[in-house]
Formats: structure tokens, C-alpha cells, sequence
């Protein structure tokens, strides 16, 4: 029967916490593997009982148990595992080979080679079993520095005093031998290569588990803007969809009102062909008529006989026909710009009802960016007064008496969101049933709120509100020409595109935007109450909870 070889790697066998070859290995659900000691410490740390690695999480504390195939593997990689070198600093000299027990042949030998037990490091040889028996019971030999048996021991021996590196010259950061340290190494601080090795490899541990820490956060970080790339080619497959559907209904209205238009030019066209066609039918008539009337005039105006004359023709020869007064008559298709006008008006009357589709479709894919605001009770003037949960704010007559607080309102009654934005895109929507006095929107982070300072952009303010019963944009801007009064407004902020756009979430329609601003600071989301002076405006401003259809 043919026998197949299989590698062991460390790697594959290594536990991901401790970093070293598993010691009673156990699987838990998700399929991964750890030390059991490992895999307990760390669910001990945390509250949560999940994957170190994939963070899958569970509902309570799997029941572990050994996996004894991984356990048997574990222990054969152990037992075949090299015996590891010590560490050298790169440019002393030539890296060593490591190799395992028996690999390296008796330099004494002759015949035939036996592998070496031991390499010594003051005769430079590697020695067999038999070979070796000199340096254990010789008392001269057994002062010699006898290691496991490698290759290159010329590359563990110093070069200026051909003796054993066993020391390491930590202010040279390299290896030393003990004569090393009584000349050029005299005053530096040594320490064994054990000691060092042990140093080193307690730090490469340490470091490995942070690379090891650092290539999972940064898989998670891939992970994150795949599926990020992944949102955005959904949401622009959306996009196209629902332009190309909105488009289209525009493109239909275009074509039908060309082809009604059309229909109605062809008929008045076709009214007036008529209409010549009768008009010439009885010019031709009266034409007949002039012509037979003429040819009598011109046949008795060559009698000369005076008496025959009078005979022969009648009073009524010398007087005109019965006609039309053709001046006043014309032909025309009566196809002005009035016509033309009135199809144009209808067709935009029809364009504005299919463009007020969009701001319900762009409303929907705002509100794929809510975030949960919640207000931040430090920056609340002291006449406002807030919900418990942070999420209703109304004006109160009576001042509090509030800890002073730089990023605390002074006089206007305003308060900002907890959290601020400074990248991205976000979307909050806030109720505003029963005010007669409020605003909405964003605020830079370093805004003046100290004294009386008005809504404007210089300040650092992208808002709309109502004041004084007019709807207005900021403190900058004309009155807004609303159709309804909103009851629920959306603020939208793409901090990237520079916009801040407002939205009447019931009905569906645009309120305002601001375009083509530059943001370099973060972005909060700014509430002003408004005063309450006649009592009217108790209402309280309340941020909702995003309900898209």
C-alpha cells in the first residue's frame, strides 16, 4: 500500500490567544479552535460569551470538550518540533540551520558516519554517542559548552577571541563572548543569550499577537467597506431604477402632449382646407357670374343704333352683380402661440405632478441614513426643558439655575444633538405639531453661544424654521413658499456633498436645501424651541423615531 507524508505546520496548530501549540484543544460552535485554559480566561474578561475570532456570539457558555484528533496532532507536533537556535543579531554572522536531534553527522567518524548527540562549542566539533564520551567523564571536557548538535558552530564562536558567544551586549545589541565584556564590551551592560532569548521571544510573542490583533481588524475593516460597496451598489441600482422610472413618466407626458398637439394642429389644419376649399367654390361661382355679366357689356357695347340699344338690354346690365365682401375674409388655421402656450402649460402642470414623485423616492433613501439623536442636556439654555429620555425639549418660563458651562446656551433657546457628525452621511426627523415658533437643522461645532447671535450661515448655522408665522431658511434667506404647514420635518446632511436638505415627512414634498457648502468642522444637530411668550408655543419639539414606508 502506497503511504502518503503529511507536513505539520505550527501554524495549524497553534492557538490564536496564547499564540503556541494547543494545550487540551477544544472546539466551540462556530468551528474554531482554542486552548481550553485560553479560551475560559478570555470568556472571564469579557461580559460578552463570543468568538475571539469571528465574534459569533452565544447565549450562554458552550460545554467544552478536548478534541482529541486536534490533542493527538498537537502532541506529535510537539515531539517533532526543532530545537530552536539561539536568537542572533542579523550581520553578526551567518544564520544556522536548525535541525532536529541526529541530523547532523559526527565530525569524528570515518567510516561511516553517525549522526552527532551534541556540538561543542570550545573543540568547534559535533560528536556521536561514542565520540561524546570524552566530555562526560574527562574533567577538562567537561568545562566545554556542549549544545544540541547544529551546522556553522564556526558562526557561534566569537571571531577576535575564538570563544563561545554566550553573552548579549545589550547597549551593542549583539552577541559577546565572556572576553568580549573585559575589552571592548567592558562597561556595557550583558546579559546570558538565555536570558536574551528568553526576552526576545516573550517580545516576538507579544508582537505577533498584536500583528495577528491587526490583520483581524484590518479583515474586519475590508469586510466593513465591502459591504459598505456592496450598500452603495444597491442603493445606486435603486437610483437608476427609480430615474429611469421617473424619467420614462416624463418622457411619456412629453410624447403624449406633442401628440395631442399635434392632433389639434392637424385638425384646425384640416378645418381650414375645408373651409378655403368652400371659400373658393364660391369665388369661382361669382367669377362665372362677373364673366357671363362682362362678355354681355362687351357684345351690346358695339351696337351703335341708339333706338336697338335700349331694346336690347336692361337697366340692370349697367349695375353689378350680387357679390361677397371678400376683404374681410380670410384663411387661417387660427394655430397661434396661444395654442401652443396653453399645451405647454398643461404639459408642466402634468411634468410638476410626476416631479413631486422624486421627493418622495429621495425622501425614502434619506431615511436609509437615520441615526438615533438624542439631546445633550449641557448645551440646553437654561429656560429649556427636556424629557427624561432626551428626546423632547420644550421652553419654560422660568429660568434654571444650571451649572455654567462654556458649551452651554446662554440667551437664545437652543440645544444641541449629543453626538456630532464629521463624515458621511445622516438623517433625523422632528415633530412639530402646536409650535407657532421653531427651527431645525445643523450648527458648527465652534458656534458663538454665548449672548443673542442669529440663525445665519457666517454663524455657522444651516436651518429652516418658523418665525413670526413665516416659514423662512436660516436667518440669511427669503420666506418660504410652503403649500401645507409641516407637521413633521426630516433634516438630511451629506457632509461629503455638502448638503442639508429639509423635507415635510407626511407630505412627502421638499422644504429646502442648502448645496455646494464646504464642511471642515464636525456637525451637530441644532434645536431651537423657540420663546413662549403669549403661551401658545408650549408644544414641545420632539424627535421621532424614523417609521419609511
Amino acid at each position: 500500500m502506497a503511504s502518503s507524508s503529511i507536513v505539520l505546520s505550527e501554524e495549524q496548530f497553534q492557538c490564536s490567544i496564547c499564540l503556541d501549540v494547543f494545550t487540551e484543544p477544544v472546539s466551540i460552535p462556530c468551528g474554531h479552535n482554542y486552548c481550553k485554559a485560553c479560551i475560559r480566561g478570555y470568556w472571564d474578561s469579557t461580559e460578552l460569551c463570543q468568538c475571539p475570532m469571528c465574534k459569533e456570539k452565544f447565549d450562554r457558555r458552550p460545554e467544552l470538550r478536548v478534541n482529541t484528533f486536534i490533542s493527538e496532532m498537537a502532541a506529535q507536533l510537539k515531539k517533532l518540533a526543532p530545537v530552536e537556535a539561539t536568537p542572533i543579531t542579523p550581520g553578526q554572522f551567518q544564520t544556522t540551520t536548525l535541525t532536529k536531534s541526529g541530523e547532523v553527522p559526527c565530525d569524528v567518524c570515518t567510516d561511516t558516519k553517525l549522526m552527532a548527540l551534541k556540538s561543542c562549542l570550545v573543540c568547534l566539533a559535533s560528536y556521536c554517542e561514542t565520540h561524546l564520551e570524552p566530555h562526560q567523564i574527562l574533567a577538562s571536557f567537561k568545562k566545554h559548552k556542549l549544545i544540541n548538535p547544529v551546522e556553522n558552530l564556526e558562526d557561534r564562536v566569537c571571531k577576535k577571541h575564538e570563544r563561545p558567544l554566550e553573552l548579549f551586549c545589550k547597549s551593542d545589541q549583539t552577541c559577546v563572548c565572556q572576553f568580549c565584556t573585559e575589552t571592548d564590551h567592558k562597561s556595557h551592560k550583558t546579559v546570558p543569550i538565555e536570558e536574551e532569548y528568553g526576552e526576545r521571544k516573550t517580545q516576538m510573542r507579544k508582537t505577533k499577537g498584536k500583528v495577528q490583533k491587526m490583520i483581524q481588524e484590518r479583515l474586519q475593516k475590508v469586510k466593513e467597506i465591502e459591504q459598505a460597496v456592496e450598500l452603495s451598489k444597491r442603493d445606486a441600482e435603486k437610483e437608476i431604477v427609480d430615474s429611469v422610472q421617473i424619467f420614462t413618466a416624463l418622457a411619456r407626458c412629453i410624447e403624449r402632449s406633442q401628440s395631442e398637439l399635434i392632433e389639434v394642429v392637424e385638425k384646425k389644419q384640416n378645418a381650414a382646407e375645408k373651409r378655403a376649399e368652400r371659400l373658393i367654390e364660391e369665388l369661382e361661382q361669382e367669377i362665372t357670374e362677373l364673366k357671363t355679366r362682362s362678355t354681355e357689356i362687351e357684345q351690346l357695347s358695339f351696337i351703335e343704333d341708339h333706338l336697338l340699344l335700349l331694346l336690347q338690354s336692361s337697366p340692370s346690365i349697367c349695375t353689378l352683380p350680387q357679390t361677397k365682401t371678400w376683404s374681410d375674409i380670410s384663411v387661417h388655421s387660427g394655430l397661434g402661440v396661444g395654442t401652443v402656450r396653453r399645451t405647454v402649460s398643461q404639459l408642466q402642470e402634468t411634468l410638476n405632478k410626476e416631479m413631486e414623485k422624486f421627493p418622495k423616492v429621495k425622501l425614502k433613501r434619506m431615511q436609509q441614513c437615520a441615526v438615533d439623536v438624542t439631546l445633550d442636556p449641557d448645551t440646553a439654555c437654561p429656560h429649556l426643558i427636556l424629557s427624561e429620555d432626551r428626546k423632547q425639549v420644550r421652553y419654560g418660563n422660568i429660568k434654571l439655575n444650571l451649572p455654567a458651562n462654556p458649551e452651554r446656551f446662554s440667551f437664545n433657546p437652543r440645544l444641541l444633538g449629543k453626538d456630532g457628525f464629521s463624515s458621511g452621511s445622516f438623517y433625523y426627523e422632528v415633530q412639530l405639531k402646536e409650535k407657532t415658533c421653531w427651527a431645525l437643522g445643523v450648527a458648527r461645532e465652534s458656534i458663538n453661544r454665548m449672548g443673542d447671535n442669529s440663525l445665519s450661515l457666517v454663524n455657522g448655522y444651516w436651518t429652516v424654521g418658523l418665525v413670526d408665522m413665516k416659514y423662512i431658511a436660516g436667518a440669511d434667506r427669503a420666506p418660504l413658499s410652503l403649500r401645507e404647514k409641516p407637521q413633521k420635518v426630516g433634516v438630511f446632511v451629506d457632509y461629503e456633498e455638502g448638503e442639508v436638505s429639509f423635507y415635510d415627512v407626511e407630505a412627502r414634498s421638499h422644504i429646502y436645501s442648502y448645496t455646494g457648502c464646504t464642511f471642515t468642522a464636525k456637525l451637530y444637530p441644532l434645536f431651537s424651541a423657540g420663546t413662549n411668550p403669549s403661551g401658545d408655543n408650549s408644544a414641545p419639539l420632539i424627535i421621532c423615531p424614523i417609521k419609511s414606508d
